[in-house]
C-alpha cells in the first residue's frame, strides 16, 4: 500500500510535523486548513469568503492528489464562532452539496484570531 505526503511548502509543517495532505491507499486525508490566501499571504476578515478560500485551498491539494470534492466523504468544520456556521452553508452546498459527506461542527479556538473557520477533509482517490 503506498503512502505519499503532500505539501504546501509551508515552514510550519516541517517545523511542526505533519503535511497538508496525506495520501495513503484508497484515501485522501487532508489536514485542517484555513481561509488564508497563499498567492497574497492574507486572510479576509469575512467568514464567508475564507470559506470560499479554504475550499479553493483544499480543492488544490485534492486535486494534487487524484480527488475531487465530489470524492469527499467526510467533512470536519471547526468554527471559533458558531453564529458564523450558518452563513457559510451556501458555500459548503456549492461544493459538497452533490458528494454531501458524512459532516461534524465544532465550536473551538483556533491558532489565529484571524481565522474564523478550518476544514479538515476525507475523500478517496479517484481509481
Amino acid at each position: 500500500m503506498s503512502r505519499t505526503l503532500i505539501s504546501s511548502g509551508s515552514e510550519f509543517e516541517s517545523r511542526i510535523g505533519y503535511s497538508r495532505a496525506v495520501v495513503d491507499g484508497d484515501y485522501v486525508y487532508v489536514s485542517g486548513t484555513t481561509g488564508f490566501n497563499y498567492d497574497t499571504m492574507t486572510i479576509s476578515d469575512d467568514a464567508v469568503e475564507q470559506a470560499e478560500q479554504c475550499f479553493r485551498n483544499i480543492g488544490k491539494v485534492l486535486d494534487q492528489a487524484g480527488s475531487s470534492f465530489a470524492d469527499v466523504v467526510r467533512i470536519h468544520y471547526i468554527f471559533p464562532d458558531r453564529a458564523d456556521f450558518e452563513p457559510c452553508w451556501p458555500v459548503f452546498q456549492k461544493y459538497l452539496g452533490e458528494s454531501r459527506p458524512a459532516a461534524t461542527m465544532f465550536v473551538a479556538g483556533l491558532l489565529d484570531d484571524a481565522m474564523k473557520l478550518e476544514i479538515e477533509v476525507t475523500a478517496r482517490v479517484r481509481g
